[in-house]
């Protein structure tokens, strides 16, 4: 087990199964030195683990919690194609997207579950840049999707 899979384990956590593409897609992708996964639903066993607008039918703190659960997927995937989560240098930008009721204006405080997740499981490998961006529907009427692209050592 590698150095970072002992630390999400650590943490009462366990690295998924990588989600399977629900369309035409790769779940993660290299390029030079880098890994950009696609977006990653809250899946967990595959099923959504929630459905609805972030500030109507889920709370702020449960999509929190979804985002977390996204960038424990996106880690999967970027194993997929890695082979070893101890090869990442740093995790250089997160992009977060929550459906949103039209009220809601919360984005960055959803989208820290993510970010706060990876700095606990990377440490200061976990600091990255960062997006958070409300939109009208994600699929499958997931409340939450998080893509991260990370740098690998060579």
């Amino acid at each position: 087990m590698s150095a970072v899979e002992e630390k999400i384990a650590a943490l009462g956590l366990k690295l998924p199964e990588v989600v399977p593409p629900l369309a035409a897609y790769q779940p993660a992708v290299t390029s030079g030195g880098y890994v950009y996964t696609s977006g990653q639903l809250p899946m967990v066993d595959g099923a959504l683990a929630a459905a609805g607008k972030v500030g109507a039918e889920v709370t702020p703190d449960r999509a929190k919690a979804l985002a977390a659960t996204c960038a424990l997927n996106a880690l999967a995937a970027v194993k997929s194609v890695a082979g070893d989560l101890d090869r990442i240098v740093r995790v250089v930008k997160v992009t977060g997207f929550v459906a949103s009721a039209p009220d809601f204006t919360g984005q960055p405080a959803v989208v820290n579950g993510a970010s706060e997740l990876l700095g606990e499981i990377l440490g200061d490998k976990g600091v990255h840049a960062r997006s958070a961006v409300g939109v009208a529907v994600l699929p499958l009427d997931a409340p939450v999707e998080v893509e991260i692209q990370v740098e690998l050592d060579r």
